[in-house]
């Protein structure tokens, strides 16, 4: 069984990945930044050319500070568009399977409907053009790759809106949260079983689908729906909820824009791979039951 390389080892979809049940045999390298440095090309290189041979790539690692990237565009274009391109090279010249993950924020939100894999592109910001980068990056290298586009990433991990708006509610007594961006709140473990699910089919079948697909948990809602459904959990476990005000979107300025659309159709994935999301509902309960019971 091959060696997998996981990139991104510390984030919410990462730190998902390497939790999980992997067939046995398998044997996982998830490098922390110290090990693994994705803003520098020849400490990419070093690290694969001195590593075992890997079997497979799974790439979660992304420069994710949305408003940062406005100031810091030649970052998060290495990070997020050069390391893949490496990355994607090594896997094609080894004739290994790569998957990686990119975003909605590839789009400009603003199809009155959910998008598709055959949607046009139109990043708003410097993050959002840097993913898009990094797409092509992946397919330019011609390595035998899946692209799992995803949005609004959530776990009881890492830094995520369940957990903002939790801190939120102890701490003032009225907030107001968005309700004009409309999208899919996504489970990190989900995208990780889905991540996995797609390296074991490209390792198992040589004529396994490749290309871009979409994945996030069923349904919709708005960042202020998100905030009514957390807080109503919140508030049956007796923890202290504030008065929620829905605002707009110009009510809360950014550096980036934010797609108000960020609705992806995850039809495609359903037909190649037979993945079928589950509603983000039940995604979310699962990581409010955790975060509720460790509450302080």
């Amino acid at each position: 069984m091959p060696n997998i390389l996981i990139t991104g080892g510390t984030g919410q979809v990462g730190m998902a990945l390497s939790r999980m049940d992997w067939p046995k045999g398998n044997y996982l390298y998830v490098p922390g930044s110290d090990e693994l440095d994705l803003s520098d090309e020849i400490a990419i290189l070093d690290y694969l050319e001195a590593s075992a041979p890997f079997g497979a790539i799974i790439n979660c690692a992304a420069y994710t500070a949305v408003d940062k990237a406005e100031s810091e565009p030649d970052l998060a274009t290495a990070i997020n568009a050069d390391a893949p391109f490496h990355l994607a090279c090594y896997a094609a010249d080894n004739d290994i399977p790569f998957v990686h993950v990119s975003t909605d924020y590839v789009f400009d939100g603003t199809k009155d409907a959910p998008y598709t894999e055959e949607d046009p592109t139109g990043p708003l910001g410097a993050y959002g053009a840097s993913k898009l980068a990094g797409e092509e990056a992946v397919i330019r290298s011609g390595a035998k790759a899946v692209i799992v586009r995803t949005a609004w990433v959530l776990s009881p991990q890492g830094q995520n809106f369940i957990k903002t708006m939790l801190k939120l509610g102890r701490e003032r007594d009225e907030i107001g949260v968005v309700a004009d961006q409309i999208g899919c709140p996504t489970s990190a473990a989900d995208i990780a079983e889905t991540l996995q699910a797609i390296a074991l089919r490209l390792l198992a079948h040589k004529k396994a689908p490749t290309g871009i697909y979409h994945f996030v948990n069923g349904g919709e809602t708005s960042w202020h729906g998100l905030a009514e459904y957390v807080f109503a959990r919140a508030a049956r476990a007796g923890l202290k909820t504030p008065k929620l005000n829905a605002i707009t979107t110009a009510d809360y300025p950014t550096e980036a824009k934010r797609p108000a659309n960020s609705r992806l159709n995850t039809a495609k994935i359903g037909h190649d791979f037979a993945i079928q999301p589950r509603k983000w509902q039940e995604a979310v309960d699962d990581i409010l039951d955790i975060l509720i019971k460790e509450r302080p």
